[in-house]
């Protein structure tokens, strides 16, 4: 009877192994997606801010997050733009740290391109009518090549708008008032 009790708890010891193991993984595997989905987040602000922010050169700054120390690569003009890029981002809630890693390189400037205020508002609404993610933002004002954009958007959203924007020939800044949801 005592062998059988043995044999008993031993088999029963054996077959929860497998689930414990699983299950302990399964804890793993969420922690580690809602730590990626924070660092995302954090990202995506970050990329935002960088975008909209006076006086920084974002599309050529690369971002990457890892337990909330944001690394910025990239190349900027003037030891100004590298500074003034590290101080938008340390005011960011989330920033433990900042490595600034960005390289000045001086003046290679490719030529702005020329286009009037009326033509670049012309392409920013066609852009944002053939494109179903825009529906609720718009442009609030093209002023010598400056654009503000407005509405309502997850970070995501709200982070396209702005790069696609920027992207447009003509634009030389953006600046959002768009109403940031905290999360998507």
């Amino acid at each position: 009877m005592r062998g059988t009790l043995k044999v008993a708890l031993l088999a029963a010891a054996i077959a929860a192994a497998p689930t414990a193991a699983v299950l302990s993984r399964a804890d793993d595997v969420k922690r580690a997606v809602k730590k990626d989905a924070k660092e995302l987040w954090l990202e995506s602000k970050v990329k935002y801010h960088l975008v909209t922010a006076d006086d920084v050169p974002a599309t050529d700054v690369k971002v990457e997050v890892n337990g909330g120390v944001v690394t910025l690569h990239g190349k900027v003009e003037t030891a100004a733009e590298k500074a003034k890029a590290e101080e938008v981002v340390r005011k960011i809630d989330g920033v433990k740290d900042v490595k600034n890693m960005l390289q000045v390189v001086p003046k290679s400037r490719k030529e702005v391109v020329k286009a009037t205020d009326k033509q670049i508002k012309e392409r920013i609404e066609s852009t944002f009518k053939a494109d179903k993610r825009f529906s609720d933002i718009h442009l609030e004002s093209v002023d010598n090549g400056v654009v503000r954009l407005g509405g309502k958007a997850t970070m995501a959203g709200a982070l396209h708008a702005v790069e696609t924007v920027a992207a447009i020939p003509g634009v030389r800044h953006v600046s959002s008032s768009i109403e940031v949801s905290d999360r998507g």
